[in-house]
């Protein structure tokens, strides 16, 4: 018998389940359940002593050793005589959902069905595409290049930069104006920026940029405000506002130092992911170049 913390983290487990399992995850939830329905293997009489493997019998379905384990991996928390007993009480709760809504023949509603059909296809998705894409290893001397790279790009300087961009001339200007009063740049951005980082009043990361500025080596910055920002003194404002496209930037100078270059030590790891990354999305693209070649495709 299970007492009042045994139904409690029933309770719990039921509110997890309703309030906070994405449609992915709970068509994975589904699936795996449907494998459940095979639980021949597992079931055994009602009643008698459980199983060595077994750490609960609910009516007649065994929660066995492994899966307590696995639950406790996944939920994160300590493993304590504690929250083993909470996790068994919500694998047990699970496993009573699981069954009464067998019984009542949730299993042929069409949406649970669709939902398992869409975690099939995923997961045949998944699994076809470990199969055939074969991205190229990415070498030592690749991330040596990377590294070269984009040392190369750098300036003597680089700059801590904050930004406000608005969507037309006269917001910026009035914008400025309030800069001009002593209005703080923070609480502007936050206010009337819809750039990068409006929330954090418009804080940038290090930038660096070799000058003269050239098209193509400005680290993704638009070309103008890049130039705008290596003219700037530190703690300076733009006075105007710099137009890229149909938006209007205001930049200002938090920090101007010479360029911290990170050793090729600290760098490589990172370097070789976003290699391996581009690796991935380059033979992902020669997979689906392949199929379409071979599809008849009508939009």
């Amino acid at each position: 018998m299970l007492g009042a913390a045994g139904i409690a983290h029933f309770a719990l487990a039921a509110a997890l389940l309703m309030s906070t399992m994405p449609a992915a995850h709970a068509a994975k939830k589904a699936q795996a359940k449907s494998h459940d329905e095979s639980a021949a293997t597992q079931s055994q009489a009602a009643s008698g002593p459980l199983p060595a493997n077994a750490v609960a019998r609910v009516n007649d379905v065994l929660i066995t050793q492994d899966q307590l384990e696995e639950a406790l991996r996944a939920s994160n928390v300590p493993d304590t005589p504690t929250s083993r007993a909470g996790v068994k009480n919500q694998l047990i709760a699970r496993e009573l959902f699981r069954q009464a809504a067998l019984k009542a023949h949730y299993d042929t509603r069409p949406q649970v069905i669709a939902i398992v059909e869409q975690a099939k296809a995923l997961a045949m998705t998944q699994a076809y595409l470990r199969d055939q894409v074969k991205p190229a290893p990415v070498t030592d001397a690749d991330v040596k290049a990377k590294y070269d790279a984009v040392v190369a790009t750098l300036g003597q300087n680089e700059y801590k930069s904050s930004v406000i961009a608005v969507k037309d001339a006269d917001t910026a200007n009035k914008v400025l104006a309030e800069l001009k009063k002593g209005t703080d740049f923070a609480q502007l951005a936050k206010q009337y920026s819809q750039g990068p980082n409006a929330a954090q009043g418009g804080a940038l990361n290090w930038i660096s940029f070799k000058t003269p500025i050239t098209a193509g080596n400005t680290q993704n910055w638009p070309q103008p405000l890049a130039e705008a920002l290596v003219k700037l003194p530190q703690g300076a404002v733009s006075s105007t506002p710099v137009q890229v496209g149909d938006a209007f930037w205001i930049v200002r100078v938090d920090q101007e130092r010479p360029t911290q270059i990170p050793p090729f030590d600290q760098s490589k790891d990172m370097l070789r992911k976003q290699l391996e990354q581009v690796a991935v999305e380059k033979a992902t693209a020669e997979v689906v170049i392949d199929l379409v070649k071979n599809a008849h495709i009508q939009q």
